[in-house]
């Protein structure tokens, strides 16, 4: 059995995303809040607002290599998104 944590997100209609040249402006409707982030916050966005995913499964899905550099930088995009309210894990 795989423990491992799954996360999601909001479906994109709960949120207003607007490019800002190299960073995007999230609107995210639920909290009320905007958030100003860069890639790959939308990509993961995007990609955690259909069914929960694993880190792993995430890796995967976002073609992002699976060496522990790239690991350690979405799992620390994905604790930030946490404590922003932008993702929960499922």
């Amino acid at each position: 059995m795989n423990n491992d944590p799954s996360y999601h997100a909001d479906p994109p209609e709960l949120r207003q995303s607007v490019a800002l040249g190299e960073l995007t402006a999230i609107y995210h409707r639920p909290s009320g809040q905007t958030h100003v982030v860069a890639e790959p916050v939308p990509a993961i966005l995007d990609a955690l607002s259909g069914a929960p995913l694993t880190l792993d499964a995430l890796l995967a899905h976002l073609d992002a290599g699976d060496d522990q550099e790239t690991r350690a930088g979405l799992s620390g995009h994905l604790d930030m998104l946490l404590g922003a309210g932008l993702v929960w894990q499922a």
